[in-house]
């Protein structure tokens, strides 16, 4: 974000949207409370975080539907039983829009 905010002379940066995925291990309040952190005596120093944690998605190959599951370790369609599931969603973090001043 530093060089972001250099790159196109930001005197600093106000605002960060994250997308974190549902199955990337990733506990918001400790990625909140890390981002603070890692933002001191930098441009980005008390911006607001965004944080949205979009549902898995994941496709069943025997009833040929898109589904949620409940939990990473459970790759059972909660809509037929099957176990033919091929998760979609991304499992990282991503940063998708930075605010600049």
């Amino acid at each position: 974000m530093q060089t972001f905010g250099q790159q196109n002379n930001a005197r600093r940066i106000t605002a960060v949207w994250m997308e974190v995925g549902a199955f990337s291990c990733v506990e918001p309040e400790a990625l909140k409370f890390c981002f603070e952190l890692a933002c001191r005596e930098t441009l980005a120093e008390g911006c607001d975080l965004h944080l949205d944690t979009p549902a898995a998605e994941s496709w069943c190959h025997d009833c040929q539907q898109d589904i949620r599951l409940l939990s990473p370790g459970v790759l059972i369609c909660p809509e037929c039983g099957g176990r033919n599931v091929r998760v979609i969603a991304d499992d990282g973090m991503k940063i998708k829009r930075i605010e600049i001043e």
